[in-house]
């Protein structure tokens, strides 16, 4: 492809085999690499061969351009290529890039049908069949398929597409999708055989800690529909109805968190009528997304046998999947798989420490099993797709044969993000952190965002909020994101609040739960609703994903207001029956999880003391107005940016406005004259400074504060969940860049690298996981705090977006040098095109090194503040260093 020509265009949508869209996709393409900017464009279409031009458009916009054409039809095919302008010029034509409408849900013909299910617990997988005549001069064939459970479709015994999970997790009460896949090679003339393979998933399954069952329905469901387009032009459609059966099939077990069983030598079930429209279900959509899939595979790193007769697999990386077993012994050999995260002193695997217990009731053990019965078919394999695990290690037993090491593969799952960022420097210590965060994102990337692969397996709001800005430079997760933005769209209360995880499991939008219902609302949670579509824009210019969350976004935000103005926390009602005038914005009298998961202090037996165990009630009202107060002018402010965005300059003005009258709130509940915060914590100033909420003449004192907190407990953090991520930056750009460095490279509890020293393959829940006699604690595979390599991309790397840019059309590369690293390289896949940026300190001069790619232009700074500008190519520049 030439220089001069535009390329990688996009739709935004998901698809499996190839891109699969709604009726009205947005379009985007990257500008030709030599040009900076473009004042127009042409676009040309075939849809369905059909040829349509949009001409002259005069636009510099090239990236989630609306649909300028009339509505697509269900199965419309689409190619499209675009020509850029620029000062009286034009480009070559692009590439065609080639897409699908799905079929949307009007013309969806198929009924649903479920299983005649016996009430066998554990719960089986279901077969669902049925069969077509086809002539023999099959041109072209759709399959198109969804699900209310999680499923697998076969066409004549040939499994359909690479998707795994599918139709995957969405808050199943307002929104499901559908998969689209090209099935013409596995049809033939004659009878062909389709089949569903049926099990409860995340619409029936086992659900969060506490393992609900039956969250969005209590039968199971599908939906196929089969279109065949044959050579005269003329076709056929098969879909799922009444003359489908059902039958139990191999997988007597099936529950996504707690395992599946396959019985080969299980007889086939007793096909039955199906049931048929036993359900209702919400219309059908097609995911943003990018689907689930087997990423890659891992080989055990070692096999050992354990004293009890079990084999002890460790694969050496804590990650998200199952394993494929290709050696399953014997006629009635039997194998039971345990998956964990950590080995106990006696190097049996354990799962203690993700057992999950309420005050006062005994605690639920945590279990992730698999088991198969062989039939001794020669060729027969094992692997659990209806099911998913977190685990580094297995436990296998087997009776009645031995077992073959080599015949065990991790199969690592989940969604298949595309990389966009890569990172290295001389200090092995950070490449190696730099990959575990990342391992630690990509286990919780299964299709939502979620906090563990283990214990609960939620999508809560907080911990995307706090990493979607990471999560954004590691991989494209803009479609990603919109997905799990429409169930906490689809979540939301009526009253404007945001509920913690999505999709929502406890379902509080139609099931009144007192307890849910009084933790539920809480800052630095509900505002992902707002912060998560800003950061998309930020990095990928998505406007769509402002206007589709807008509503929500303001929802929330009035909501937050509200309760600021007309509920009190105790301790202000105490010091004044009549509100000060300030508190109208003091967010207070509601519930917050606060600065959750700061370090932990050890008691005088050295035991670890856990805040909330020891004394829920106290926690629970303690005063956390500081952090509501803070988000809430974060919230606002931000709404305010995106309603001028959205040309909405009323709601601007009103939201800015009222956005500093909740900074002034804070200031003066929560700050005072010499730049001490009122909570005198190293979050509370963190976080002061990363929202900007401490005046410019304070900021200075105010950064001091916080390095002699830290210098105070010997160089180590002590902040939490909510601004862990912000630390070194907020250290970095007030003028302690050696304090970042200090805290970064620290190795004794707690600190990043002393998770690693300690044997960390993804990042901790407790920063004390491990314990130094190797007892765990909590999951150990929970990736807010891996927020931290952020700080390695934009100030170790140097490479950040300009204040003010969107989509990357502007950036900045300005290392913040210490002394223990000498150089640094890293790439970002931006959407103008990829930036590439090294850097080399050699007999005290800094070289820099970048490309830029069109569309963007560069500001370069060196440490003395020498500033350097470039557009699109390459730039070298070798500098003393004063």
């Amino acid at each position: 492809m030439s220089e001069h020509t535009p390329y990688d265009l996009r739709i935004a949508s998901g698809g499996d085999r190839f891109p699969v869209t709604e009726e009205r996709p947005p379009l985007s393409w990257k500008l030709p690499r030599t040009w900076s900017e473009q004042d127009g464009y042409d676009l040309q279409f075939r849809i369905d061969g059909a040829e349509q031009t949009v001409k002259n458009v005069a636009s510099a916009r090239h990236l989630f351009v609306e649909w300028p054409l009339p509505p697509l039809r269900s199965r419309q095919s689409v190619r499209w290529r675009v020509r850029t302008h620029r000062g009286g010029q034009s480009s070559p034509w692009s590439s065609w890039h080639e897409f699908e409408a799905g079929l949307l849900d009007g013309d969806w013909a198929a009924r649903w049908i479920s299983p005649q299910e016996d009430g066998t617990e554990p719960r089986p997988a279901y077969v669902l069949g049925g069969t077509v005549e086809l002539r023999d001069d099959i041109a072209a064939a759709r399959l198109y398929s969804t699900a209310l459970g999680v499923y697998e479709a076969f066409v004549n015994g040939a499994r359909v597409g690479t998707a795994e999970l599918t139709p995957g997790s969405t808050s199943y009460g307002d929104t499901l999708y559908a998969q689209a896949a090209d099935v013409t090679a596995l049809l033939r003339g004659g009878a062909n055989d389709l089949e569903i393979l049926l099990s409860d998933g995340w619409y029936r399954g086992s659900v969060g800690t506490w393992r609900k069952r039956d969250a969005w329905g209590t039968t199971t469901a599908a939906r196929l529909q089969l279109h065949v387009r044959y050579a005269d032009g003329t076709e056929a459609v098969a879909v799922t109805d009444a003359d489908w059966t059902s039958r139990r099939g191999t997988i007597v077990a099936a529950d996504l968190m707690n395992g599946q069983t396959t019985d080969f030598t299980a007889p086939s079930g007793d096909a039955r009528p199906v049931l048929v429209d036993a359900v209702s279900a919400p219309p059908i959509s097609w995911s943003p997304a990018p689907p689930v899939r087997r990423v890659e595979q891992l080989a055990p790193r070692s096999v050992t046998r354990h004293a009890d007769g079990a084999w002890i697999v460790d694969f050496g990386q804590n990650a998200s999947g199952w394993i494929t077993l290709t050696d399953l012994g014997p006629a009635g050999a039997r194998t039971v798989i345990d998956y964990g995260e950590h080995l106990d002193p006696t190097g049996d695997l354990t799962t203690t420490h993700l057992d999950s217990q309420k005050p006062g009731e005994a605690a639920i053990p945590f279990v992730q099993r698999d088991e198969v019965v062989s039939s001794g078919s020669p060729g027969q394999v094992f692997e659990p797709r209806h099911t998913v695990h977190g685990f580094r290690y297995a436990r296998v037993r087997r009776t009645g044969a031995d077992l073959d090491p080599a015949s065990i593969v991790m199969q690592v799952v989940h969604t298949d993000l595309r990389p966009t960022a890569t990172f290295a420097c001389s200090d092995d210590g950070l490449n190696r952190l730099h990959e575990v965060a990342r391992w630690s994102f990509r286990g919780n990337a299964v299709d939502i965002p979620t906090d563990c692969p283990t214990r609960e397996r939620l999508g809560w709001t907080g911990d995307y909020q706090i990493f979607a800005p990471t999560a954004s430079r590691l991989y494209d997760v803009d479609g990603f994101s919109r997905k799990w933005l429409r169930s906490v769209r689809d979540d939301q209360l009526d009253d404007g609040r945001v509920v913690n995880s999505s999709p929502d499991a406890n379902r509080l939008k139609v099931h009144d739960d007192p307890m849910v219902n009084g933790i539920t609302g809480s800052a630095g949670w509900g505002d992902a609703i707002v912060l998560v579509p800003w950061v998309l824009y930020e990095t990928y210019g998505d406007t769509a994903a402002l206007a589709e969350n807008w509503p929500a976004m303001r929802r929330w935000v009035e909501w937050a207001l509200s309760t600021a103005r007309n509920a009190r926390h105790p301790s202000r009602v105490e010091r004044s029956a009549a509100p000060l005038t300030h508190e109208e914005f003091v967010w207070d009298g509601s519930f917050h999880w606060g600065e959750w998961l700061e370090p932990r202090q050890r008691a005088a037996d050295g035991s670890l003391i856990d805040p909330v165990m020891s004394d829920p009630m106290a926690w629970y009202m303690a005063d956390k107005g500081e952090v509501g107060t803070a988000y809430l002018f974060r919230s606002v402010r931000t709404l305010a940016d995106v309603a001028e965005v959205l040309g909405r300059a009323g709601d601007a003005a009103r939201y800015r406005e009222t956005a500093e009258k909740v900074r002034r709130a804070w200031q003066t509940e929560f700050l005072d004259a010499e730049g001490r915060t009122k909570a005198g914590t190293q979050a509370s100033y963190v976080r002061a400074l990363a929202f900007e909420l401490v005046p410019e003449e304070l900021r200075e004192k105010a950064a001091r504060h916080l390095v002699d907190l830290i210098d105070a407990a010997d160089g180590h953090l002590r902040t939490g969940f909510l601004s862990t991520a912000d630390l070194l930056l907020v250290l970095a750009d007030s003028g302690h860049p050696d304090v970042a460095y200090s805290v970064l490279f620290q190795r004794s509890s707690p600190s990043w690298l002393g998770m690693l020293d300690r044997g960390a393959t993804t990042i901790w829940e407790d920063w004390d996981g491990v314990s130094e006699d190797g007892t765990a604690t909590a999951s150990l595979n929970h990736y807010s705090k891996g927020a931290v390599i952020r700080f390695l991309h934009t100030h170790t790397l140097g490479l950040r977006q300009a204040p003010g840019s969107a989509g990357w059309e502007s950036f900045v590369v300005a290392p913040v040098l210490n002394e223990a690293i000498t150089w640094a390289t890293g790439t970002f896949d931006s959407p103008q095109g990829q930036i590439t940026v090294g850097w080399r300190v050699e007999d005290d001069h800094l070289t820099i090194s970048i490309d830029v790619p069109g569309g963007s232009k560069a500001q370069v700074r060196f440490p003395d503040g020498s500033t350097f500008h470039t557009g699109p190519g390459r730039f070298d520049r070798r500098h003393p260093i004063s």
